[in-house]
């Protein structure tokens, strides 16, 4: 399983990943010169994959600004909540807003709401 990375960080990785994706769908196009319309629905997805991680990024960053700032008590730097849980950016040391989640182990699930 891999470690779990603070959901600000994913999601912006995931952008990230979507603007190399374009450019990779973008050259292979390129392997298809003398068909000019395969090469055009190349060029096409590409340019929808980078414009798909200008989307996130916008996303992300409204998301950005509306997540609570908080002190880690680890490693003492600020950073970002967003949900019932989630881990420091920098230390990965997991940090609740919600009291009655305080001491017990972390875990992803602990952000969907219970029945």
């Amino acid at each position: 399983m891999k470690p779990y990375k603070n959901k600000i960080n994913r999601i912006r990785s995931f952008a990230l990943s979507l603007i190399f994706i374009g450019f990779v769908i973008m050259y292979i196009g390129i392997f298809f010169r003398e068909h000019q319309i395969i090469m055009t629905l190349f060029m096409l997805l590409g340019l929808l994959a980078i414009l798909g991680s200008t989307g996130v990024y916008a996303w992300i960053g409204m998301l950005s600004t509306k997540a609570v700032q908080v002190v880690c008590p680890n490693c003492g730097k600020h950073t970002k909540v967003l949900g019932r849980v989630d881990m420091c950016m920098y230390c990965r040391e997991p940090l609740t807003l919600d009291s009655t989640l305080e001491g017990q182990e972390f875990d992803v699930k602990l952000n969907r709401k219970q029945p």
